[in-house]
C-alpha cells in the first residue's frame, strides 16, 4: 500500500545504524557547502549519506512540482490545499521522524531536516508541515498513551489529521508561564476556557495541542500547566478568522477560542500539571527547526542573488561587475557558510543526543537575525524590482521578517543564553 517513495523512506530508520558514529561523519568525499559551486547543490554536507541525497532527490521534485506553481494562488486563499497535505503524506513527507511503531515513517533528525531545507529551496513559506511533523508531532509520540498514538499518529503520517499546537495568547506573547486558558475538571471531565492566538495551521487544524492551566494555587506556574488534545467539531471549540499578516501569507495562521470545550480524560496528553515540562524538553526541537529553515533560506537567498546581479545591467555593463556588489557576496556568502557549520553542528548533536536548550537558542536567534539580515541586502541588490512581490525576493524578505518574533522572541533566546552563562556550573 506504501507508494515507492515511502517505502524508501522507511528504509532511512536504519540510517543511525548505517552511519557508525566512530566513522562517518566522516564522508569525506563530500564537498561542505562553501565548497560547492551553488550553495543549495546535491550531494554536499558531511553529516549526510547517500541514503540522505536519495531521499532529497524526492523531496525536491516535491516541493518544485507540487508546491512551488500552486503557491501563488495559496498566497490569495490564505491556505494550501487538503490536497498538498494528502499528497506530502502519500510521498512520505509528514512523520518522518516519528518512530514506524508509532505510525510514523522512522527517518531520523537528518532526514526530516531535509524537509525543512527543501521547502525553503522552493521560498515556499505556505504548507505547515514542519510545525506538523516535528512540533506537534513528537507531544503526542512522546507523551501519549498507546490509544492517543494509534487514533492520531497514521492520520497525521497520512496528511488526513492536520496538527497544530495552541500555546501563545493575546496577553502572554513568548511569556508561558503568563497564560491564562484553564481547564478545570469536572467528574472524569475536563472544561476549557480561554483563547489563543497566532496559531499556524490553526484554521485548517484536525487536531490542536491546547497548553492551559490546570492547577493556578501550584507554587508557581510551571507547575499547573496541562496539554489537552482538542479535535476540530468539538462543541465550543470555535476557530476565528485567518490573520491577514505581512508573509506566510499562503499559511494558515488563526484565532482560537474554547467556550466550555467538554473533554474526556482521555483528551488530556501526558500528566496534568506536568505540561510545561514537555514544553521545554519540545522547544530546542522547534527552535532548531526555524534556525535550520532560516539557513535554508539565506542559502536560497544568496542563489537567487547572485543570478539576479548577473543579469541586471546597471551603467553599461551588468551589476556583478561592480565591487560593491561583488564585496557584498562576499561577505554574505562567508557569514551564510559559517553559520551552516553551526547548524549542521548543531543537527548532528540533536541526531545523536538531542541538542540542549541553551545551544538551540542560540542557533534560533543568531540564525533568524542573519536571515534578516541577507534579506534585506538581498533586496536591496534587485533595486526597485525586489520591492515588487512578483519577485520571489519579495516574498522571503516578508517571510523572514517573523523568524526573530515565533518560537520565544530573540529577546526571550538572548536571555536563556545569558541564564546558561551566569548559571553556577
Amino acid at each position: 500500500m506504501l507508494s515507492r517513495n515511502l517505502l524508501r523512506l522507511n528504509n532511512l530508520r536504519n540510517v543511525k545504524k548505517l552511519v557508525p558514529v566512530s566513522s562517518a561523519r566522516c564522508y569525506s568525499d563530500r564537498p561542505e557547502t562553501s565548497q560547492a559551486p551553488s550553495l543549495t547543490d546535491f550531494g554536499t554536507r558531511k553529516i549526510f549519506s547517500e541514503e540522505h541525497d536519495i531521499f532529497r532527490q524526492s523531496v525536491r521534485r516535491f516541493f518544485q512540482e507540487e508546491v512551488a506553481p500552486n503557491h501563488s494562488e495559496w498566497e490569495k486563499d490564505g491556505q494550501v490545499s487538503r490536497e498538498v497535505w494528502k499528497a506530502a503524506g502519500k510521498n512520505g513527507l509528514l512523520g518522518v521522524n516519528t518512530p514506524a511503531e508509532h505510525g510514523g515513517i522512522g527517518g531520523d533528525v537528518l532526514s526530516t531536516a531535509i524537509t525543512w531545507e527543501e521547502q525553503m529551496y522552493v521560498n515556499c513559506s505556505g504548507p505547515g508541515f514542519a510545525l506538523h511533523s516535528d512540533i506537534v508531532m513528537p507531544y503526542i509520540s512522546h507523551y501519549g498513551t498507546p490509544e492517543q498514538i494509534e487514533k492520531f499518529i497514521p492520520a497525521m503520517t497520512d496528511g488526513s489529521c492536520i496538527g497544530a499546537i495552541a500555546m501563545t495568547e493575546p496577553g502572554a506573547g513568548s511569556d508561558l508561564q503568563g497564560i491564562r486558558t484553564n481547564a478545570k475538571q469536572d467528574g472524569d471531565d475536563w472544561i476549557l476556557n480561554g483563547s489563543k492566538v497566532f496559531i499556524t495551521n490553526g484554521y485548517m487544524a484536525d487536531l490542536v495541542v491546547v497548553v492551559a492551566v490546570t492547577n493556578p494555587q501550584a507554587k508557581s506556574a510551571a507547575h499547573g500547566i496541562s496539554l489537552f488534545l482538542v479535535e476540530n467539531g468539538m462543541k465550543g471549540f470555535i476557530k476565528g478568522r485567518k490573520l491577514q499578516k505581512i508573509g506566510f501569507k499562503a499559511q494558515d495562521t488563526a484565532e482560537l477560542f474554547f467556550e466550555d470545550v467538554r473533554l474526556p480524560s482521555s483528551a488530556l496528553l501526558g500528566e496534568a500539571n506536568k505540561g510545561f515540562y514537555y514544553l521545554m524538553q519540545e522547544l530546542p526541537q522547534e527552535r532548531l527547526i526555524i534556525a535550520g529553515m532560516a539557513q535554508a533560506s539565506m542559502e536560497w537567498m544568496f542563489e537567487e542573488t547572485r543570478s539576479y546581479v548577473k543579469q541586471r545591467k546597471a551603467f553599461g555593463k551588468t551589476i556583478s561587475n561592480l565591487q560593491t556588489i561583488q564585496h557584498k557576496l562576499a561577505e554574505m556568502k562567508t557569514s551564510i557558510c559559517v553559520t551552516r557549520a553551526f547548524v549542521d553542528r548543531c543537527l548532528q548533536i540533536h541526531n545523536d543526543t538531542g541538542l540542549d536548550s541553551e545551544s538551540a537558542s542560540m542557533a534560533k536567534y543568531w540564525c533568524s537575525d542573519l536571515q534578516n539580515e541577507v534579506a534585506t541586502k538581498c533586496l536591496q541588490m534587485h533595486g526597485g524590482w525586489g520591492y515588487m512581490w512578483e519577485y520571489p525576493i519579495a516574498r522571503a524578505f516578508v517571510d523572514s521578517r517573523v523568524q526573530p518574533i515565533y518560537g520565544g522572541s530573540n529577546e526571550i533566546m538572548k536571555e536563556l543564553i545569558a541564564r546558561q552563562i551566569m548559571s553556577n556550573k
